[in-house]
């Protein structure tokens, strides 16, 4: 490393800003630097109701981050045309193309900072901070404990509607897609590894999802043979906010046994809450890791694939 030598600490602290990139978890306390500095910055709100999804626009319309836009998960990160999706199951990806046009309609550069944030756990924020990842871009990070402590600390708020023209002197972004930094794996290659060394599956729905007792949104109840059960929510400590980087760390060191965390492959219902397990391991220190957007929706409508569900198979069991 080279030293610094008689230079101004003024100008190296401000050449150290110049180079700060927040590509995990961001505080409120440094996003309203970030906002305070003049940086290219870009905050979005991605609330999300899945059982009323309208709810999710309303809530940001009445009250959001100042200069916060809103990023609808139907609308905006998912599609459901054959023509330009990548993937099948409930919230099926977009293209990189499709959604590279969508960036640079909100004004997003590659030098663009962007912050993501939810009311839900910081569960359908993930979604946008992964498909940034899986586009290139490495500087967009999730509002630890979301909007609930942006508002607990005095953060400011607006309503009504935000947009890229109304954040900036343009509208249009110039972002360009760039080498994914996160992978993305299909059906047919989960399929291909099940029961591989090389393979770890982290199921991320709730533990009576996983066990095939509800079902409530995909016409099979159960979940991929071999999948370990982690559901997100255990990421967050009482208070709203994602562990620490320790003690994730432990809490997967003993999910996963002797699996190396680079076998990881991280699914849910739909490929969306399955990214704070995603976003968990990068704060451990234990990414980069997979991500199945298909998921489960995707994996039980695919004809021929095997599901698991013990309380089925105990029904079924023969009597003695």
């Amino acid at each position: 490393m080279r030293q610094l030598k008689n230079i101004n600490p003024y100008l190296a602290c401000e050449a150290l800003k110049e180079t700060i990139m927040f590509t995990t978890l961001i505080s409120v306390a440094q996003l309203q630097t970030l906002q305070a500095n003049g940086k290219p910055l870009a905050v979005f709100d991605c609330t999300f109701d899945l059982m009323n999804p309208p709810a999710g626009h309303a809530q940001y319309v009445e009250q959001h981050i100042a200069g916060a836009q809103h990023a609808d998960l139907d609308q905006h990160l998912a599609t459901h045309d054959a023509a330009k999706r990548v993937n099948g199951g409930r919230h099926p990806l977009p293209q990189r193309e499709v959604f590279a046009a969508w960036l640079q309609s909100v004004g997003i550069n590659n030098d663009t900072q962007v912050v993501v944030y939810d009311r839900n756990g910081m569960n359908y924020c993930g979604r946008l901070w992964w498909m940034l990842k899986w586009c290139g871009h490495d500087a967009v990070a999730v509002l630890d404990g979301g909007f609930q402590a942006w508002v607990a600390a005095g953060g400011a708020v607006t309503s009504g509607e935000t947009t890229a023209t109304t954040n900036s002197m343009h509208a249009a972004g110039n972002f360009a897609l760039r080498e994914p930094l996160l992978r993305l794996v299909d059906t047919n290659t989960v399929s291909a590894h099940l029961g591989d060394a090389a393979q770890t599956i982290i199921d991320a729905r709730g533990a009576p999802r996983y066990r095939g007792e509800v079902e409530p949104l995909d016409p099979v109840a159960g979940h991929i043979p071999g999948a370990l059960n982690r559901p997100f929510n255990t990421n967050l400590n009482a208070d709203g906010f994602f562990k620490s980087a320790d003690e994730l760390r432990a809490e997967f060191a003993v999910l996963l046994g002797s699996a190396k965390p680079d076998s990881v492959v991280h699914h849910c219902g739909s490929g969306v809450s399955a990214v704070p397990n995603v976003l968990a391991m990068e704060v451990a220190g234990l990414g980069p890791t997979a991500l199945y957007a298909g998921s489960w929706s995707e994996w039980c409508n695919t004809p021929g694939l095997p599901c698991e569900n013990p309380e089925l198979s105990l029904m079924l069991r023969p009597l003695a």
